[in-house]
């Protein structure tokens, strides 16, 4: 497998970052997970605004262009020979000293790998998500905001711990004030008397590529979107919950808490918006 690393690609096993790397340090840098499908990047462009402006949040000045990074990205799928796949674009802050200040790093780092990814098992798809509340809150948005998609994701790991130690693999999360952030890894939609529902980024939650393609169809559907903040009380009645993420793309949700979703069975629009987005991911983006 080849990398790409500061300006070259490098096989896997001499991919290397310093460990005096504020990255690895302080999880001082940004990510973006983006996906492959028949040789289309879907939606780089809009992964790289938000790579930009996540940057922009943290003061990380990006010394490369929006094209350079998206014909790495590109290139990084060629060299690995991939149809379909997953990429994981990193900057991080760069090599500095053991103190906190970013002004002792002179220059980011920044890295790309194109390789395979399988969020959850295919027959998920079919069958639905179980999902349980952890006790793990969502960091506040005046502490780190949700915006900015950051390498310090500890905050998640912890709920993602919680819930794999009950036996469910994935999470809601909910803020300090109770209402719905989002899950672990996902953004939650639910669909309650012909609107569909979605916490607001505000509530605690990333502004998803996916979320913003199911969004975008659901416009299509002339199906109303509203975000707003949402209690455990307006999931476990919703008529139908799908989560949405670049990994995990568009998965039914079948129980929470212990509590049925609807039929206790994927919906019927749950399987429209799949099916839909199927279609959406290998016509729009960028061809390698």
């Amino acid at each position: 497998m080849k990398i790409f690393l500061d300006g070259a690609f490098v096989e896997a096993a001499d991919a290397k970052v310093s460990v005096f790397d504020h990255g690895l340090l302080y999880g001082d840098g940004v990510f973006e997970g983006i996906r492959l499908y028949q040789k289309n990047v879907f939606r780089l462009d809009a992964h790289l605004e938000r790579l930009e402006y996540s940057a922009k949040a943290i003061a990380l000045k990006l010394p490369w262009t929006r094209a350079e990074i998206a014909e790495w990205t590109c290139e990084a799928c060629r060299q690995n020979g991939l149809t379909d796949g997953y990429i994981r674009l990193v900057v991080t802050r760069g090599a500095g000293n053991l103190g906190l200040s970013p002004k002792r790093c002179p220059k980011p780092t920044i890295f790309i790998i194109a390789d395979k990814i399988s969020l959850y098992p295919p027959e998920l798809y079919a069958t639905g998500l179980e999902l349980i509340t952890v006790p793990t809150r969502r960091m506040n948005a005046a502490a780190l905001p949700p915006a900015v998609k950051s390498l310090n994701y500890l905050n998640n790991i912890m709920a993602k711990i919680e819930a794999e130690n009950l036996g469910y693999q994935e999470a809601i999360l909910l803020n300090d004030q109770g209402f719905v952030a989002e899950c672990t890894g996902d953004n939650i939609f639910a669909l309650f008397k012909g609107e569909l529902l979605t916490p607001k980024p505000s509530s605690g939650a990333l502004r998803g590529i996916t979320r913003d393609a199911v969004i975008d169809l659901a416009a299509e559907f002339k199906l109303p979107v509203r975000e707003l903040d949402l209690t455990r009380y307006d999931l476990w009645i919703a008529d139908e919950l799908f989560l949405t993420g670049t990994a995990a793309e568009v998965i039914p949700v079948v129980k929470l808490d212990g509590r049925e979703i609807g039929t206790g069975k994927p919906g019927p629009l749950t399987a429209r918006f799949i099916e839909a987005f199927h279609r959406r991911v290998i016509v729009e983006g960028t061809r390698i």
